[in-house]
């Protein structure tokens, strides 16, 4: 198989691998039980939670970094990165309503928190679904704040290690030669 030939079938496999991961999360979110109250350790849970997404990151930098197609790695990375992050606030949104109801302008089942974790993340912000309660107004400001983190941040360190990993892969095609 030839180079463009194998690009088109990497860039099959990612794509498969990213729906299949987004799948299987959105899946996991079905269906695990999320009836339990929002305390404390639910708010340790979503800093472990960030804190794992951030570990995820640096991981997919590190098979970036490694790949022949950096540019689909690190596509790949986002694919998985932002569903984790949307998911991971959709619960806690859920474990909010469930122990005060009034923390949103509506009641929220699994598939309306998932909806204002995604208006949220992407800025839209339709106004149908609003944070009333303090706690509901902080926890969608800290989605926010990790929103452009992860819009800025992330995607600096992705596109750099993408660079990178281009620009070694010239010097050592250059150096075959």
């Amino acid at each position: 198989m030839n180079r463009t030939g194998s690009a088109r079938w990497q860039a099959l496999l990612a794509f498969v691998r990213s729906l299949v991961t987004a799948g299987v999360l959105v899946t996991l979110y079905y269906l695990l039980p999320l009836d339990s109250p929002f305390t404390p350790t639910t708010v340790l849970a979503l800093a472990a939670g960030i804190a794992g997404v951030a570990l995820l990151l640096a991981w997919h930098i590190h098979r970036i970094r490694q790949s022949p197609w950096p540019g689909l790695r690190a596509v790949e990375a986002l694919a998985v990165i932002v569903p984790c992050l949307v998911l991971l606030f959709a619960t806690a949104y859920l474990l909010m309503e469930h122990t005060a109801s009034d923390s949103f302008s509506e009641a929220l089942t699994r598939t309306d928190a998932l909806y204002f974790a995604m208006t949220v993340f992407s800025t839209v912000g339709f106004g149908d679904i609003t944070a009333r309660s303090q706690p509901a107004r902080l926890l969608t400001t800290g989605q926010m704040a990790l929103n452009f983190l992860l819009i800025g941040v992330a995607a600096h360190l992705l596109m750099n290690a993408v660079e990178e990993t281009r620009r070694q892969q010239e010097q050592r095609t250059a150096g075959t030669r």
